[in-house]
């Protein structure tokens, strides 16, 4: 039996910071707000009771003479305090139970628990009004609220949780991949190279991002580590021919999916534009459908940062689908969330860890689970 933990059992530690924060942010949205009193019973009414007939005075006889008087008696010394028995168990439960009542006054503090949680205005807004649509007035525990906001996350994340699929004819499938430097871009061909091969298709690399020589060697140490081939130039090469050349090859040699590495330099959006068109112009030569898929990796750990580049690269690049990486390594996972409320672009896989097979599609509804906290 293998030692290796599941992807279930990864997800839960790719995502446990970010489960945390958000757990922590929703129980002190809940602890702020006005708790619920517990009801209690009206008081008995106190009947008075009706007054008798006074009866007939006898007569008092005389009293008898007094007593010698008693001897006074030694007081006895006080026993020390009694220390107060500990509460019961049901006493410290019932404490951790909180309930609160959904009104206005919660609902703003639960929407800016998810906004701190990176899940973003826009999610959080949409979130909020679920709540309040569904439960506006009655009381809400702790657990109830992350359950309910674990729903509407679910319901967020459904649309948008999309596997990228090898389907087109004639093959190859051209995937260019984008990102900015530092984001995981190449590990993450690499990872989705092999996610690839685990479903039996051919698999080709091309090193496009001959900008930097570091990316091209990286690139070439995981094609040799996962067993695929890669084409590649030197270092300030022509991107597109490069890809040309990886394109002539895949089609000779019957290969399924092409993942090309592309330059992610923001500095120069023109020049970065310039680029891309130009590997767009060679590939149409080639397959007008080409290419099928751009996908930009984004760093989960840049939080709403990651957001922006998403404005850019889909002005840029053309974005058809997002893969978030580096979920294990933040508590910002939440962006996550945002980026498919204000984007609505597929989500391929997501990223909880280094190893190779730490890459996956998604359940929406076990990641929801797992961000609120209630997985």
């Amino acid at each position: 039996m293998s030692d290796k933990p599941s992807w279930t059992e990864r997800l839960f530690g790719g995502f446990r910071k970010t489960s945390e924060r958000l757990s922590e942010n929703l129980a002190a949205a809940v602890a702020t707000s006005e708790p619920v009193p517990d009801p209690t019973p009206d008081p008995e009414p106190v009947v008075e009771p009706i007054p008798d007939t006074p009866p007939e005075p006898t007569p008092v006889a005389p009293p008898p003479p007094d007593p010698a008087p008693a001897p006074v008696p030694t007081p006895a010394p006080t026993p020390p305090p009694v220390a107060p028995a500990p509460a019961s168990i049901v006493a410290k439960v019932a404490t951790t139970v909180r309930t609160a009542k959904l009104d206005n006054a919660t609902l703003d503090h639960v929407e800016d628990a998810l906004i701190l949680s990176d899940l973003g205005p826009s999610a959080a807004a949409r979130i909020r009004g679920k709540l309040a649509e569904k439960r506006f007035g009655l009381s809400i525990t702790e657990r109830e609220l992350k359950e309910a906001v674990a729903e509407e996350i679910a319901a967020i994340l459904r649309p948008v949780a999309k596997p990228l699929e090898i389907t087109a004819f004639p093959r190859p499938q051209v995937i260019l991949v984008i990102g900015v430097n530092g984001s995981g871009k190449t590990t993450t061909i690499a990872k989705l190279a092999h996610l690839f091969q685990e479903e039996d298709y051919g698999v080709l690399l091309a090193a496009g991002d001959t900008f930097r020589a570091a990316a091209i060697g990286q690139l070439a140490v995981w094609a040799e580590r996962i067993g695929v081939d890669i084409v590649r130039g030197p270092e300030g090469g022509d991107p597109a021919s490069i890809v040309f050349d990886a394109v002539k090859r895949a089609t000779d040699t019957g290969i399924d999916a092409l993942v090309v590495d592309t330059a992610g330099r923001l500095q120069n959006k023109r020049e970065l534009m310039d680029e891309l068109a130009k590997i767009r112009r060679v590939l149409g030569r080639l397959n007008p459908e080409a290419p099928h898929d751009v996908v930009l990796v984004l760093d989960a750990t840049n939080g709403q940062n990651a957001l922006s580049q998403i404005d850019v690269f889909k002005e840029v690049a053309g974005v058809t689908g997002l893969i978030m990486t580096k979920l294990d390594g933040t508590a910002r996972g939440g962006v996550l969330v945002a980026a498919a409320e204000q984007y609505g672009l597929p989500i391929h896989a997501i990223g909880v860890g280094e190893k190779l097979d730490d890459l996956r599609p998604f359940d929406p509804d076990l990641v929801a689970r797992v961000i609120a906290g209630v997985a």
